[in-house]
């Protein structure tokens, strides 16, 4: 005979089960759905309005209708006195609006929800911190301040209890407790931590370091000026290095000395046995065999003739940056940014499908049945979503200003916006 589970626990065991799914795209026929609606959860689409300080909510799948909204800088007023009262933050906070802003504050870089979908977790670059935003009441539940001056890319471990957030001035990596902010360790990484990995098994961090890219000093010659890139691989347990690779090494190896090491995003096959990455400057992208430690492939996507060939014109350092990997593992999204395109192309062959036009695209995601590529339109402030099977477009939907990150999360089944939300 069976012994029922009290219900409190049956409640968490629920919400772990769902988060540990979701870590992953899902398929078309994953139990994802059924399991969010069993723990009273809607799976949705978190985008990031970067100079606005908004998170878009969507459907996750099929036209990507707009759910609602959420001010992710509902402290605004208070984070600016405190910022205006401090020359130091003050000379970092109006750095990064003229360098990495574009003339912009950016308000939110990334987000991740909560297993029980009650909060979202963001980081907020020009406040240099991580908080997190109660959806159904849009106040603050907790805020930690990241060491340093800038607040970067974040990854959630596969169960969804801790979130690894890149401190991109410290070089540094912290990583919190979701459910209440409190650091449950970090590690050190080259110059200017950006993109983080959690392994499947969540036994592993891995962390890209793309160092110093808000100079002109964008030609070859200069390259030395960059810094310290890197990736850096930790026990996601204990925070020690477990294995540093440096790509300039492996670019040199493959008789690609020209590119860039600084790696940009990245996606693992689901095996983990392969990495596709980016790197500064390149239309194109890499494939390195992690049990050999080299660079096997690589794939150079069409240039666009109405782009600039002045690498300082390029947002960032970056070409292309932005890719994701469809839940089969057969199919590869690229957002080609400075080059205004997306295109999905087969892992096996590297051929490109249909180049779609998108108005600088920042970040590629999957589609919540798995089904298709998303995209974020910066350049047009809108969401599009491009079908893996045949690459082209199927859905595109206005959102707020400058959106980037895009994240796959959950919301209570009945939610509406916050009345505190603009």
């Amino acid at each position: 005979m069976k012994t029922a589970l009290p219900p409190a626990v049956a409640a968490l065991a629920a919400a772990l089960a769902l988060t540990a799914a979701s870590a992953a795209p899902a398929s078309a026929t994953s139990p994802v759905t059924s399991t969010a609606e069993a723990a009273g959860l809607r799976e949705v689409l978190f985008v990031g309005n970067n100079w606005e300080g908004t998170a878009d909510v969507l459907e996750s799948s099929g036209a990507l209708t707009k759910v609602g909204r959420i001010n992710v800088v509902p402290d605004k007023d208070e984070r600016l006195l405190e910022i205006y009262l401090n020359p130091v933050k003050l000379a970092y906070f109006l750095g990064i609006r003229t360098t990495v802003g574009e003339g912009h504050d950016q308000f939110v870089d990334d987000m991740y929800s909560t297993p029980d979908g009650s909060a979202v977790v963001v980081s907020r670059p020009s406040f240099a911190d991580v908080v997190s935003i109660d959806v159904a009441t849009g106040r603050v539940n907790w805020r930690f301040p990241v060491s340093g001056y800038r607040a970067d890319h974040m990854a959630v471990s596969p169960d969804g209890t801790r979130v690894a957030v890149s401190a991109s001035t410290s070089n540094t990596v912290h990583v919190l407790d979701i459910g209440t902010g409190r650091q449950t360790g970090s590690f050190r990484t080259g110059d200017k931590p950006h993109e983080n990995v959690f392994s499947k098994d969540g036994k592993r961090i891995w962390n890209m370091a793309i160092g110093e890219v808000n100079t002109a000093l964008d030609d070859p010659f200069w390259d030395w000026t960059k810094g310290d890139r890197k990736i850096t691989v930790v026990d996601a347990n204990t925070y020690e290095t477990v294995k540093v690779i440096d790509m300039r090494q492996r670019l040199d190896a493959f008789g690609r000395g020209d590119l860039s090491d600084a790696v940009r995003p990245v996606a693992f096959s689901p095996d983990e046995s392969k990495l596709y990455f980016q790197v500064s400057f390149f239309n194109g992208f890499l494939e390195y065999d992690v049990a050999t430690d080299r660079i096997t492939r690589q794939k150079t996507l069409p240039r666009n003739p109405a782009t600039s060939e002045d690498r300082t014109t390029w947002v960032n350092d970056s070409r292309h940056h932005g890719m994701s990997m469809s839940p089969a593992g057969d199919k590869i999204c690229i957002a080609g940014t400075m080059d205004d395109y997306a295109t999905v192309v087969d892992r096996a062959t590297l051929q490109e499908g249909p180049l779609v036009p998108a108005s600088k695209p920042y970040w590629a995601t999957v589609s919540g049945d798995g089904k298709s590529c998303v995209v974020s339109e910066s350049g047009a402030d809108s969401v599009t979503a491009i079908d893996f099977a045949t690459g082209r477009k199927v859905a595109s939907v206005p959102v707020g200003d400058h959106p980037q990150r895009v994240r796959l999360g959950h919301v209570p089944a009945d939610w509406t916006s916050p009345s505190a939300a603009r």
